[in-house]
């Protein structure tokens, strides 16, 4: 009876992961860049089953931008930043002098990791201090972050620590992603894995 039990159980469990997995949904089919537009000068290339992004000290900056525009959110990433400055942009549109205009997820191997920044609006809206990317960071090796938003409320996270929070904030409420090469800088970024829990605007 007790074997029966645990059997049970243990179904439960992977019923439950399984649903839990299915919510959601890839972004990114691993082989192509299907779904997203280049804007900008950087380079944007599919290798070994992850979106390669280049730039080779163009003043201009970079952009793969998402066909689909969501309002409310979570999307899951991971990151590998070898060289520069990068960012997961959400809630965007395509306008201002370095090509988008939004929120971005800091993805900088040199500093502000995980930090919220306003592009051509606030600038720095949440900046992490040294110490707090030294606890959740690692460096030349692939990360994972998660940026949910619902309504004003923005959390993002970094290889499941909380590194920025918004409450009741009152930036853009929709737009599209967008994955960035820094403008005036070498910049090598690889992204894997994209998925979202979310249903297109």
């Amino acid at each position: 009876m007790k074997s029966i039990l645990i059997i049970l159980m243990l179904l439960c469990v992977a019923v439950l992961s399984e649903e839990k997995s299915a919510d959601w949904k890839p972004l990114f089919d691993g082989k192509t860049l299907g779904g997203w537009h280049i804007i900008g000068k950087g380079e944007w290339s599919v290798e070994d089953g992850a979106i390669v992004g280049k730039n080779v000290k163009s003043s201009d900056y970079g952009h793969l931008v998402s066909d689909a525009e969501y309002i409310d959110f979570a999307i899951r990433l991971k990151f590998k930043s070898m060289k520069g400055n990068s960012g997961l942009y959400f809630r965007i549109v395509e306008k201002g002098s370095s090509g988008v205009t939004g929120f971005q997820a800091e993805i900088d191997p040199r500093n502000d990791i995980g930090g919220l920044y306003e592009t051509n609006g606030r600038s720095w809206v949440v900046k992490p201090t040294a110490d707090d990317i030294k606890n959740y960071f690692k460096p030349d090796d692939w990360n994972e972050m998660i940026v949910t938003a619902k309504g004003g409320n923005v959390t993002v996270e970094i290889n499941g620590q909380k590194s920025a929070e918004l409450k009741d904030d009152k930036g853009r409420l929709d737009g599209r992603f967008a994955l960035q090469v820094h403008g005036g800088q070498e910049v090598l970024v690889y992204f894997k894995d994209l998925s979202i829990q979310g249903t297109p605007k």
